[in-house]
């Protein structure tokens, strides 16, 4: 099951875009969208691009921002101009903003919307504090996780109205190295909470400036991640072979992955959980 880009994806992405956009004149803003196809940028000056969670706002100086967002199969891709758009077919382009040095080209991006600035909130209002955003605030993000005791861990930590930013990859990893069972309550792990999270956030802060996404602090293809990934294998720290399973309902179900010795739990989770088979629609889950 693929899953949606980390936001340490979003902010590396965003972060090129401004150097590309910040301060210049689109040349060419074009929407292929049936909703957007009748607006044009041309003409527009970009003020910055500035991520937001998982969500990137690209704010113009006519106080107007563009927003978007990856879910599962998005991307920008930035060229020269001339040089030849290799991010895919042609249809699955959504957006060009050109300027007389740079093309930036959405691929099949979603949640395509502009709104005046001072309404971005209206589309990004509901998220969480923001791992990786000047704003981060710690203990917001705990009280929002604590406020839904029977929750998941797993899935909490997804939920981008606790704290945006996070995805499965860090969601896996945070949770092995903290010794934390996915299926366990918030509430049975309310003592590890700052820890798991601090972990999240600590991950991303040194993933965040280059695409690799590096847990063990070894780049090396197959010695990156501690468990994600690696069913069936050995776990890096007991030998355990890791396990995995889907947690969450339907359409926001993840794979997830785990050590059964190393996260093992005393608190009640689902049994399948415990042997790693597909995991079932969880009643007390929410979206990530």
């Amino acid at each position: 099951m693929v899953g949606v880009p980390e936001g340490d994806t979003v902010w590396l992405a965003a972060k090129r875009m401004n150097t590309a956009l910040a301060g210049a004149t689109l040349r060419r803003g074009e929407f292929r969208l049936p909703q957007l196809a009748a607006l044009d940028l041309t003409g527009a000056t970009v003020r910055e691009v500035v991520p937001r969670g998982k969500h990137m706002l690209i704010r113009l100086a006519d106080e107007r921002t563009l927003r978007t967002h990856y879910r599962m199969d998005g991307s920008w891709h930035i060229y020269r101009p001339g040089t030849t758009w290799r991010g895919g077919p042609a249809y699955d382009v959504r957006v060009v903003l050109a300027t007389d040095e740079w093309e930036c080209v959405g691929y099949r991006l979603h949640d395509v919307e502009i709104v005046p600035t001072d309404d971005e909130n209206r589309l990004v209002g509901h998220l969480g504090p923001d791992v990786l955003g000047p704003d981060w605030d710690l203990a917001e993000a705990l009280r929002r996780l604590r406020s839904h005791p029977d929750e998941q861990v797993g899935v909490a930590i997804l939920d981008q109205r606790n704290l945006a930013g996070p995805g499965n990859l860090y969601k896996v990893e945070s949770l092995f190295l903290c010794g934390i069972h996915p299926w366990a309550r918030v509430a049975d792990v309310d003592g590890k909470l700052e820890a798991v999270v601090t972990r999240a956030r600590t991950l991303m802060l040194a993933n965040r400036d280059h695409p690799e996404q590096s847990t063990t602090g070894n780049l090396r293809r197959g010695q990156d991640h501690w468990v994600y990934g690696r069913k069936g294998k050995p776990c890096r720290r007991c030998g355990t072979p890791i396990l995995m399973g889907e947690q969450g309902p339907e359409p926001q179900a993840r794979v997830t992955y785990w050590c059964p010795r190393c996260q093992a739990t005393d608190s009640p989770v689902d049994p399948l959980a415990r042997t790693g088979e597909p995991g079932r629609p969880r009643p007390l889950a929410t979206p990530g």
